[in-house]
Formats: structure tokens, sequence, C-alpha cells
């Protein structure tokens, strides 16, 4: 046995029975007033959130939590609901470490309880942005945990991803706002939920848990500087690079008339000797070519950035304002919803228990 996990056997042998002598009344529970905690509790705070990591699946080999490469394609997300039963036996084998006797394993199984119920309130307070000393703390008993797994060229691109989750549609709740238009600093504290864990697991591999049931989930690009670029769309042969016009005065988007295509754009020309660099002698003649740009017989660096400005992505899932026939609105509720249970799968791959 190596000094590494005796010396764990022994550090948690003494957890448990200083715990266990908390319960009975003959230790003060243990106060924090210098991190966020919601109050005295039996539980050393450093344990808490030791054991709510765990519940939160840090540290859990990634085969554990996707079992097959082919269930996580690439440009590809998984939305799912971890059950509550499985975590929980994952902190009870953790507690196990630390039972050596039959006594230990008994005190262990009264402890729990205790320490279940506390380690529900530490899984708010593993990610806790913001917080200042004297600032209420997260706390009450533990709700669903829902999340998604990501993986995407852009969680490689964009390290410094956006992930927003509501309870509610905001257009339900406030009609003259839209989920589109909410931003970082908007409040909108009845349906935002707070995200419990958000960690890049791969350098394209994103997991993110929820704490609660979301009806519209946001992924977004960061919010960082100013942005350009063009926008690529589908032709025979192959893909286009185009750019969308604004009207330099108003800097309002060029109408085309076009339903399947609403804003007026020119086509991007690139260099023969450079592919992928743009030629922007060509872009600005096509751009001066549209009256109805403002930008007159030559086009300046100013409107040129005008013309380039692209505003972060933000992918929307569970929109309800969806209505196209080929656009239906994906009801997240049924998509969190636990649909296939422990029993149904010792059936399917143990056969027909007697």
């Amino acid at each position: 046995m190596s000094y590494e996990l005796l010396t764990s056997r022994a550090f948690l042998s003494t957890v448990l029975t200083n715990a266990l002598l908390e319960v009975y009344g003959q230790v003060e529970p243990v106060e924090v007033t210098d991190a966020p905690d919601p109050g005295p509790r039996r539980v050393p705070r450093d344990i808490r959130l030791w054991l709510a990591r765990l519940r939160l699946l840090e540290a859990v080999p990634f085969s554990h939590l996707v079992a097959d490469t082919a269930l996580l394609p690439p440009e590809s997300i998984r939305f799912f609901h971890l059950d509550r039963g499985w975590t929980d036996s994952l902190v009870e084998g953790a507690l196990s470490v630390g039972t050596v006797t039959t006594a230990d394993r008994a005190a262990l199984e009264t402890l729990y309880p205790v320490i279940r119920d506390e380690v529900d309130e530490a899984e708010r307070l593993v990610r806790l942005p913001g917080w200042e000393p004297g600032a209420p703390v997260p706390s009450g008993n533990a709700g669903p945990v829902t999340g998604f797994v990501l993986r995407s060229r852009m969680v490689s691109g964009w390290p410094a991803l956006h992930v927003r989750a509501y309870g509610k549609d905001n257009l339900a709740v406030a009609p003259k706002i839209s989920d589109r238009d909410v931003d970082e600093g908007d409040d909108v504290t009845l349906t935002r939920l707070p995200l419990l864990r958000m960690e890049r697991l791969a350098p394209a591999v994103l997991l993110v848990l929820i704490d609660g049931l979301p009806r519209v989930v946001h992924v977004e690009e960061p919010r960082a500087g100013v942005q350009y670029g063009v926008d690529q769309r589908a032709v025979t042969g192959g893909l286009q690079a185009r750019v969308p016009l604004r009207d330099v005065l108003t800097v309002d988007p060029l109408p085309s008339g076009d339903p399947d295509d609403p804003v007026r754009s020119a086509a991007v020309p690139f260099r023969r000797d450079a592919p992928g660099v743009i030629h922007l002698a060509t872009l600005a003649q096509r751009i001066a070519a549209v009256p109805q740009t403002h930008v007159g017989t030559s086009v300046d660096a100013a409107e040129l950035g005008i013309q380039m400005l692209q505003f972060p992505w933000r992918a929307v899932f569970g929109d309800q304002t969806l209505s196209e026939p080929d656009m239906t609105a994906i009801d997240l509720d049924a998509v969190f919803a636990p649909s296939l249970g422990f029993a149904e799968l010792l059936v399917r791959f143990e056969g027909d228990q007697p």
C-alpha cells in the first residue's frame, strides 16, 4: 500500500471522527468568515467543497462521462440530466476510503445524511464569481443539475466562450425582452440560472453544468474588443464569402427585399497569390458601387470598418420564437427529462433478471 493511500485513509478517518463528534454536539460547528459560506456547518468547508467538486464530476475520467467517441462526434452538442443517485454513490465511495472497521462504516452510514445535505449547498460555492465579503451566499436544498458537452472547433478557437441558461423564455416573461438581446449585465435574475461548472476538458471539448432546468441556452462568442469578419454562404460548388452592407450614416443594414437573404451584401474577393487574403481594394470598389451605403466614390478606413463589423455570434438552443417548418423549436423540458432508468439498463445489457 502506497504512502499516499495510507495518508488519505488517515486523513479521512480523522475527518469522519471529528464530523461524527460534531453531529453529536461534542464539537461546535465550523464557521468561516473570510470565504463564501452559508453559515456554520458540521462538515468543514474544505471537505464540503472537495466533495461538491466530486459531485460536479471533477476528477471523473472522461470515459465515464462519454463511453464512446461516437456519442460525441465532431461539431456536436449533447444535453444531459445529472442523476443524483449516481453522484451520491460517487461521494459515498470516496468517503468509504476512510473506513477501516465495521464501526467506521456504521458511523459513516449515520453521518451521511448530514454530509449529503451540506454538500448540496456547497455545490453552489464551487463556482461563485464576483463574491465579496458580506454579500449573500447561495444556500438551500439542491435542485436538478443539467448540462451539456460541446465538441467543436469554436471551443478551441474562442477559449472565453459565454454560456447562459434561462429557466423561462424571456419573451414569455417580458415580451419586450428577447433572449437574443440579453447581455451579461442585464437584470434577468428571475430567469437566469447559475452555472455550477464550466470547464474545457480538452482543447475542443467544453463541459457545462447548470443549476436547474433551463428552457433557453445561449452559447456565444466572447465580447472582447471590436471584431471584424465576413459571412460564409453555401453556393453551387462550395462556399462564398460575403459582407453584409450598411448605411454608414445610420449603421443600419441595407434591406435586399429577398426573404431568404434579407440583408444586401457584396461578394468578397480574394487575392490570387494568397488564398484566404481579402483583396481590400476590389472590395472597397464593390462597396462604393452601392449608392445606399453613402460612402461616396471612395471608402476610407472608418467606412470599411463599419462594413466589416461583426457582432459576436450566438447560438440559441430552445428558442421558442422559431416558427419555420424546418426550424421547429426544441422543447428543453423534454430534452432534460430523464428517459432511461438504471433498472431498464440492467434489463437491456444483462437480460431479464429472475
